[in-house]
């Protein structure tokens, strides 16, 4: 085996459908490494182009491994509204620095139902100041919804920004109970 090969991750991803449209899940033997929205051919190709060169190797499309069952299980609990808490193994590896501090904190500290301001998260971390900073956290979370994004809000009241899109913010807050169900 050469060395490039031993740097290899392996990859394995599937499509699962949820109520906000089909996710990405992909998986390392880590853990969970990446869940994207909206997962429409073109956006699960480049996403799997980006993992390929982010982690080594070419993701391998695999919706029955065991690497996945878990996520797609649980995932499939907390859109059922029978699951409020993950309990997976995380695979790290995609973001690090201040962003993966950040994001292990939102992880640990804010729970199902409950929001938490840039700024205050900002605080949390040691790094008063830094609400921008933060949302640039959010907006490089490999993670969404596992690692809820979703949470973070303005100081002020407003909804504040999502990858995934202010309506599916929207509807995960609902979920959650932090905001009114949508009524059309």
């Amino acid at each position: 085996m050469n060395s490039h090969r031993r740097n290899e991750q392996q990859v394995v991803w599937t499509v699962v459908g949820t109520d906000l449209g089909p996710l990405l899940l992909a998986a390392t033997p880590h853990g969970l490494v990446n869940v994207v929205f909206h997962a429409s051919d073109a956006v699960r190709d480049k996403a799997l182009d980006r993992l390929g060169s982010r982690l080594g190797g070419e993701p391998v499309e695999a919706p029955g491994s065991p690497l996945l069952a878990e996520a797609i299980r649980q995932l499939e609990a907390y859109f059922a509204g029978e699951r409020r808490d993950f309990d997976l193994l995380l695979d790290w590896s995609l973001v690090s620095g201040f962003n993966r501090q950040v994001l292990r904190e939102l992880d640990s500290g804010v729970p199902f139902g409950s929001v938490v301001a840039y700024g205050d998260l900002a605080g949390r971390v040691g790094q008063p100041g830094a609400a921008q900073a933060v949302g640039v956290a959010m907006g490089s979370n490999p993670l969404p919804v596992v690692v809820p994004c979703h949470r973070v809000v303005e100081s002020d009241g407003g909804i504040g920004g999502f990858g995934g899109g202010l309506e599916t913010k929207r509807k995960l807050l609902a979920l959650e109970g932090v905001l009114p169900e949508p009524l059309f």
